[in-house]
Parts: structure tokens; C-alpha cells; sequence
């Protein structure tokens, strides 16, 4: 991942698209809830929130499913867009899901209230741009938050992290390994932070990764 990350973004498409959206759905549903509502937090009733790499768009969808806030959604996949959209609508909730590359957002300045991220931000080619677009499109007093992956995070945190997504054995070690080279360090994450505008932030670990609250 890391390899390739140096020439590209990644994005998921076709077939392994599908596979994305229907391992969402069968084994992150309860997670993802609990990320809802740790997002919902922060929020105050009409606030806009942009999911930054929403995949089959699940999170985007719980917030949705609130009725209180103005929900977009973005990926660099037009077929993850496409799934995401059917999500939605098949949840009866309205959410705008648009294809765009985090580096170069398709939003004006000072566009949302709140930006969340979940287990992309280790995807980006430019991580600290990226950063600074979600900076740009902040309003001022916003907050973003990224959860992702650590680094240094023990081999068998890695591999409880992936046997969440319903893989077992070897299969369960190789994605392991995968995501763990994949990640960056807490002091990546920090020197991304210092060369883009945040200038707050607060970075909450566990045994696999990080929550990074990001304040304009």
C-alpha cells in the first residue's frame, strides 16, 4: 500500500468495490453506528458534515438517518459514489454523494461545520494537502476528525483489527500486515498536522490507532 500510494491515490472499484460495500454491511454495522454517534458529539442541529472517503457511505447514511444535519459524502471511486447513492436512497434518507479527490475538493471555502474521516486517511498520496484542504473547506470554529490506523500498533491488535472484517487465517495475517505498513505513526500524523493549517489538535489512541481532532 505503501508503495504504491507514493504514485496515486487509491481508489476501490469494480468487484472489489462490491466486496467493500457488502463486508461494510455484514460485519461493521455496529462500529460504524458507534462512530455516528461519536461525530453526532460534536454537532448541533442544521450543522453540515462532509465523510471524506464515505465508501459505501454507511456512517454519511446513520447521520442522515438523524434528520438533523446536511450530509456529503466524497471519494475518489465513482463506482463506491454510485453504491453509496443506492445506500442511501434504499434507507430512505438524502445524502450528496459526489466523486472528487480529497486533495483538490470540489467545495468552497468555509463549506461545513464538521469533516470525519474513517480508515482512508492512510490511502491519500499527499497526506499534509490533504489536510489543508480539509482546512479549507472548514468553517471557522470547525472540527475535523480522522480515525485511522497506528503504525506501531502490535501485530495481534492488527490482526483482531482485520478478523473484524470477517477474515480468518491466513487470509486474517496477510490483511494484517497490509494495513499495519499501510499506517502511519503518531509522529507522522503530528508532522502532517504542523504543515498544514490546523493549528489545534488533539490525538486519542487505542490499541489499534488514533482519533484525531483537528479545530480550525
Amino acid at each position: 500500500m505503501r508503495f504504491f500510494r507514493r504514485f496515486k491515490d487509491l481508489a476501490v472499484e469494480g468487484a472489489q468495490a462490491d466486496y467493500y460495500d457488502k463486508n461494510s454491511r455484514d460485519h461493521r454495522m455496529e462500529e460504524i453506528k458507534e462512530e455516528a454517534k461519536e461525530v453526532c458529539r460534536h454537532l448541533g442541529d442544521g450543522d453540515s458534515v462532509l465523510e471524506v472517503a464515505m465508501g459505501p457511505g454507511y456512517l454519511s447514511i446513520e447521520l442522515a438517518k438523524t434528520g438533523k444535519y446536511k450530509v456529503t459524502g466524497i471519494d475518489l471511486s465513482r463506482d463506491l459514489v454510485a453504491i453509496a447513492t443506492n445506500n442511501a436512497k434504499a434507507a430512505g434518507v438524502e445524502v450528496s454523494f459526489v466523486q472528487g479527490n480529497v486533495c483538490n475538493l470540489p467545495f468552497p471555502d468555509h463549506t461545513f461545520n464538521f469533516i470525519v474521516c474513517v480508515l482512508s486517511f492512510k490511502n491519500f498520496k499527499e497526506p499534509a494537502k490533504a489536510l489543508n484542504e480539509m482546512y479549507r473547506v472548514l468553517k471557522p470554529g470547525g472540527t475535523a476528525l480522522i480515525m485511522d490506523l497506528n503504525r506501531d500498533a502490535s501485530k495481534q491488535a492488527m490482526q483482531e483489527f482485520v478478523k473484524g472484517f470477517g477474515l480468518t487465517g491466513i487470509s486474517a495475517s496477510i490483511a494484517g500486515i497490509i494495513q499495519r505498513n499501510g499506517a502511519y505513526t503518531k509522529a507522522e500524523f503530528e508532522t502532517f498536522i504542523t504543515e498544514s493549517g490546523f493549528k489545534e489538535h488533539d490525538i486519542k489512541e487505542s490499541r489499534m490507532g488514533f482519533s484525531i481532532y483537528l479545530r480550525k
